[in-house]
Order: C-alpha cells, then sequence, then structure tokens
C-alpha cells in the first residue's frame, strides 16, 4: 500500500475537469448523446468547455443552497451529465451520491432515505413516472434537470448564478458515495474519499503508463454512476487523450461511430464486449485501430477476449483486465495477448499491483485453497471505501482488524500467486464445481450464445439459462455435445437477453435470476 500513499492529496473530483483545462485545454470531449443540463453544449466540446459547465452547475447549485458537507442525491434519465453534476457537487464542498438510471423508484426513495435529507437532482421524467411523490418530503430540496413541477427547482433557471471558488477539501473527507451492485439485495451506498480514489487511480495509472506512450483517443462505455468512471476519466484527461464517452452499447450504434473516430483505446464493461463481438467481423474496421482493450467489474470469457484481440490490427494489441469490487477499486490485474486460446484459463484473473494491493485466500473449512477447495478471496488496498453509510456494522463485518476485505467471491492462488476467481460465495452450487468456468467452456464452444447463466434450481439442481444471438431458438443437438464434458444440469432454460436482471454495470443479477425462474416454474 506505501506507493498509494506517498503523496496522496485526493483526486480533487470538483477540480477534475478545470486541471486538466489548464494543462490540455483543447482536448476534445466527444458523446454520443446530448446532455439534460446543457444541451447547447452539442457533441463535441473541449476540455475548457466542459470545466466551464462544471463550474456554471456548481453555481447554479450554490444558489439552490448547497453547501460543503451536504450530501445530493443524483437520480436522473441515463447521460454523462450525471459525472458532471458529481464534480460539480464536489466542486462546492458537496458530497454526491450517484444512484443508478436502472434502479426503481422504491429503492431510491429508501436510499434517499438512509441519505438523510439530501438535496436530490432528477428530472420531471423519474418524478413523473417512477419517483414515490414521498420523496420530496425525505430530500431537503428537488432539483430538476429537466422540466417544472411546483414542489422543485428547476436548474434552468439558476442560470447566471455568480461562480464560486472551488471548496478544497482534506483527502480524508468523503467526496463522492457510490452505491454497490445490488446483486444481493438492497444496494448498499459506498463512501469514497478523495485519498481512496486517488488510491484507485494510482495502479491503474502505473500499469497504462508504460504500455500507451503516444497519445490515443480513448473511448469509454462505463456505468455514469460508477467509480470506476472516476478514474478512467482521470487518467485519460491528466494525459490529454481525446475522450469518446458513450451512454449507448447498441453494437450498430458502436459500429458506426468507431469506424469513424478509430479509438486507439477501448474501456467497457465486460457484457458490452460480450455484445461488440460480431463487430470484429465488420469490414469497415470499427476497432482496428485498437491498442488496449479495458475491462474490470468482472473476468471476462476467453471467446470474447480471442475476438477482440483479433479485430485490432495494431501491432501486439493487449487486452487488460483488471479484478475488484466497488468498495475496494481494482486489486489484482492481467494482460492478454493474441497469444491466448479458447483453452486458456478464463478463471485466472491475474497478480495484485506490486507495492499497492496484496491479495489472499482464506480457508472455508480449515483445508488448504485449491481448485477443488476454493477458498474466500480477501484484498488489502488503501482504494477501499471508509463505510457503508448508515451500515458500519455491515461494513465492520466485511473487514478484518488487520485490513483484509472479503470480497464476497471464493477461489484459489497458484503456486506462482496468480488469483483464481470460481464463483461468489452465494452462487456456490453443492457438488457441481465452478459455474463461471463451466460458462466459459460453453461460451466457448457454442458460438450462437450471446450469454449462459448457471444458477441453482429449485431442486438444487444446477440450471443454465441460456440467450442466443438474434433470439434464434436454441441447437440442442449441439448444446448436450457443449455440455457433456461438463457436470450434470437440468434442461436449458432460453431467455432474450434483454429479459435478464441487470445491475448498473450489466452484471446479471443471479439471485433475482433465481427467483423469477422460480416464480415461472423454470429449471425444476
Amino acid at each position: 500500500m506505501l506507493l498509494q500513499r506517498i503523496g496522496n492529496q485526493g483526486i480533487q473530483l470538483g477540480r477534475l475537469f478545470e486541471r486538466a483545462a489548464a494543462r490540455h485545454g483543447s482536448n476534445v470531449l466527444i458523446l454520443d448523446h446530448d446532455l439534460d443540463i446543457a444541451p447547447q453544449l452539442g457533441r463535441r466540446a473541449t476540455i475548457a468547455e466542459v470545466a466551464d459547465l462544471v463550474d456554471d452547475i456548481a453555481a447554479r447549485l450554490w444558489a439552490a443552497k448547497v453547501r460543503p458537507g451536504r450530501r445530493v442525491v443524483v437520480f436522473k434519465s441515463d447521460g454523462f451529465d450525471i459525472t458532471l453534476l458529481a464534480c460539480a457537487v464536489a466542486r462546492i464542498g458537496g458530497v454526491p451520491v450517484l444512484l443508478s438510471p436502472k434502479l426503481d423508484g422504491e429503492t431510491v426513495a429508501e436510499l434517499v432515505r438512509r441519505t438523510v435529507r439530501p438535496f436530490l437532482v432528477t428530472d420531471l421524467a423519474k418524478v413523473e413516472n417512477e419517483l414515490p411523490a414521498a420523496v420530496f418530503d425525505l430530500a431537503e430540496q428537488v432539483v430538476l434537470t429537466s422540466g417544472s413541477h411546483r414542489n422543485a427547482v428547476e436548474l434552468g433557471s439558476l442560470a447566471g448564478a455568480g461562480r464560486v471558488a472551488p471548496v478544497i477539501a482534506p483527502a480524508s473527507r468523503p467526496t463522492l458515495i457510490t452505491h454497490t451492485s445490488g446483486t444481493t439485495g438492497l444496494p448498499k451506498l459506498a463512501v469514497h474519499t478523495g485519498f481512496s480514489l486517488q488510491s484507485r487511480y494510482r495502479p491503474q495509472a502505473s500499469v497504462l503508463r508504460p504500455l500507451i506512450r503516444g497519445r490515443e483517443t480513448v473511448a469509454i462505455h462505463v456505468s455514469f454512476v460508477h467509480s470506476r468512471l472516476i478514474t478512467a476519466l482521470a487518467i485519460a484527461l491528466h494525459r490529454g487523450f481525446p475522450l469518446v464517452v458513450l451512454r449507448e452499447s447498441d453494437p450498430e450504434h458502436i459500429g458506426d461511430l468507431f469506424a469513424r473516430l478509430k479509438p486507439g483505446i477501448l474501456e467497457a464493461h465486460p457484457n458490452s464486449f460480450m455484445e461488440w463481438e460480431g463487430l470484429a467481423d465488420d469490414p469497415r474496421g470499427p476497432m482496428s485501430n485498437v491498442k488496449l482493450f479495458s475491462s474490470t467489474f468482472d473476468a471476462i470469457h476467453p471467446r470474447t477476449v480471442h475476438r477482440l484481440l483479433r479485430a485490432s490490427r495494431r501491432t501486439s494489441p493487449l487486452f487488460g483486465q483488471l479484478y475488484g469490487q466497488s468498495e475496494v477499486g481494482p486489486a489484482v490485474v492481467r494482460a492478454f495477448t493474441r497469444r491466448r486460446t479458447l483453452e486458456d484459463d478464463g478463471r485466472c484473473v491475474g497478480m495484485p499491483f506490486p507495492g499497492m494491493t496484496d491479495v489472499r485466500v482464506v480457508s472455508r473449512d480449515g483445508n488448504p485453497p485449491s481448485e477443488r477447495n476454493p477458498g474466500y478471496i480477501e484484498v488489502r488496498s488503501d482504494g477501499r471505501i471508509v463505510t457503508y453509510l448508515g451500515e458500519q456494522e455491515r461494513y465492520d463485518a466485511q473487514v478484518s482488524r488487520d485490513g483484509w476485505w472479503r470480497m464476497g467471491d471464493v477461489g484459489y492462488r497458484t503456486k506462482w500467486g496468480c488469483v483464481h476467481l470460481l464463483d461468489r460465495e452465494v452462487d456456490l452450487i453443492d457438488g457441481f464445481g465452478s459455474t463461471l468456468a463451466a460458462e466459459d467452456t460453453l461460451f466457448g464452444t457454442l458460438e450462437e450464445l450471446a450469454e449462459v447463466i448457471i444458477v441453482p434450481g429449485a431442486d438444487g439442481r444446477a440450471v443454465p439459462v441460456v440467450c442466443t444471438k438474434g433470439d434464434k431458438p436454441l441447437d440442442l443437438a449441439a448444446w448436450k455435445r457443449a455440455a457433456a464434458p461438463l457436470p450434470p444440469m437440468a434442461d436449458p432454460v432460453q431467455w432474450r437477453l434483454g429479459d435478464l436482471p441487470q445491475t448498473a454495470t450489466t452484471k446479471i443479477k443471479r439471485l433475482e435470476l433465481v427467483r423469477l425462474l422460480a416464480a415461472r416454474g423454470q429449471g425444476g
């Protein structure tokens, strides 16, 4: 952790764009959507213009009575202005609380209640269609980014408010609150400090620096409410890389955009990369200039890595995989080259960052952790959050006295120290082995699969839920051949990809999927 601490003054979220503009003001930001808070900005702006917008929005929020230390919940229709609002809130010393647009209104109301009378920045569509009326009583003030309501202040009405000097808070103070994926119930509110965010930035920046020497266009498709986006932006902005920030993931849309812009670095969720596999065969070569593919949140299927690396025409392209968690940031890293084959172990997620993060695997039953007897994966990093808001006991239950954080995953380490991720603790199926490894095998064997998720059925058997490209009927004969080497499973259940319950970072909510299967009487 020493290299995360030396000279760590915090990431200064509120001045992120201002500091970048001071060095690379003419650098550009390209969007694939308009901003609700500034539609006049268009879809192409300089970093200096974006920095001025953040300063302007900060002044409006100050005029709305937001003050240092006050929490400001941002729950609005999807867009990059969610991130810009977070920067504006932090600029005047407030603490932004970012909630995914995918959350339902009742969940948001409960999280607003837990935040204790925050300001709420939202829009008319959310107020009219999703949020319960109770949020007006739970919030100190409701501010609308679009539309009007008798009980809310319109952000547009505060245009022209006097600019306010930035508030520089100590690095140890909370600077951002995000929420966990909610795959195991109501999301938890994770409290980040400037110090912890800078501690997450350093490992990623240190790895990227020797890999990318020149100037590259960076395309990012990451949830606007996730802390990962903050560190990804910081790396690109500080180095003056042109930025392409994406809201949409539709392959046709992405193909058109990338064929024109030809990004050199591509950051996205694993499921987005899976969705974009078909672009490898696009004759326009939308991924032909990619030098580095980067993914975090989850291990990624070998088939996806294999196809995307072969879509690049750069010399020695890399696929960088980060394993981490919302609560601790990136903990382990691994890079893949074109030499990776479909038979390579997709469960190997890599090694800790030297001098910055550490990993251990703790036995679950007194026997040494191994592939057949996986143990609990635990991580140490200064990038760890400082608490769950309003749930200190829950936070304390996951961290040991000597600072090790329980990840909620099981796996093992090889004799070389490489971390192998086998399953989530809550997803273990007795006697089956690694469901994630089985999914890798099926995904690599059956080209027609768009997704496969193995969950426990009502009778305890493993149930594979499959989605095919174009929702075509599954070839059952091919399925039986592919599944033959694997532990016994129930018959596959086919769903449409869009019907799978997902988190803000496109992870499949496996426990929710189990519940839905039981409600439909599927899978035993």
